[in-house]
């Protein structure tokens, strides 16, 4: 069975959701916006989407922060009885345009995370982008792979039931490390992921959330704890790679 929504986490993108849920919307695809304690503004904008057909939403009383609110939507997805889950950020960053083609990717390899590659345009931070070059070499050596290439862009679709058993098992960042942790995690557990470039920009309503200094101290703690548990799994790892 391939039944796939979107899950979008939202904190004070009010000016950016509508735009970000219609698109969904009209490639057929169900909603799940989950409130990460925005502010009166846009809980307001998210109750209205709330009323379309095809949108659900979660709402957090305490901010949990990204991955916090996608692990949330993750849950309810499974619960709502959904298979997949394509997470999109709520600025309006990703190019929506591909939508079809992750879904389309997803079905033919339902056992995989399909991982968006992102191709920036001038919006995009310079200070980021570079920075992004240190957690790629990060990520090569926590999973002692070249198999991951950006695990940084939140553009992707995940296959719900080896998702949930990973996030009941392992404690996974709740914010801006979540996106690389969580793919890290699920490449030690030798799940199939797919790559599709897409078009990333800087952001639709003018919002970031990232915080300089730190965020990037929380990124460094999750690659050092990821660091020791790649050398406790490197046997297998190893061992794996070996067979194949």
């Amino acid at each position: 069975m391939h039944n796939p929504c979107a899950i979008i986490p939202v904190y004070n993108h009010e000016t950016a959701i509508t735009t970000v849920v219609d698109a969904l919307l009209a490639q057929g695809l169900p909603c799940i916006l989950v409130d990460d304690a925005s502010t009166p503004a846009c809980a307001k904008v998210l109750d209205q989407l709330a009323l379309r057909d095809n949108t659900h939403l979660i709402r957090l009383t305490v901010n949990q922060g990204k991955g916090g609110a996608v692990m949330t939507g993750f849950r309810e997805a499974a619960r709502l009885g959904f298979s997949h889950a394509l997470q999109v950020d709520a600025d309006g960053q990703h190019d929506l345009a591909d939508v079809a083609a992750f879904i389309e990717q997803s079905r033919a390899h339902p056992e995989a995370v399909i991982c968006g590659y992102p191709l920036y345009d001038a919006s995009v931070p310079k200070g980021r982008l570079y920075a992004r070059y240190l957690t790629h070499v990060m990520v090569w050596i926590n999973t002692l792979s070249l198999q991951i290439r950006d695990s940084m862009c939140g553009f992707r679709v995940y296959p719900l039931p080896p998702t949930l058993a990973l996030i009941s098992s392992a404690k996974i960042g709740k914010r801006m490390d979540f996106d690389s942790d969580i793919l890290v995690r699920l490449a030690w557990r030798n799940l199939p992921m797919q790559w599709l470039q897409t078009k990333v920009h800087y952001p639709l309503d003018g919002v970031s959330h990232f915080r300089l200094f730190h965020d990037n101290v929380l990124i460094s703690s999750m690659h050092t704890r990821l660091f020791f548990g790649m050398l406790l799994r490197a046997p297998v790892i190893l061992w794996r790679r070996w067979r194949t």
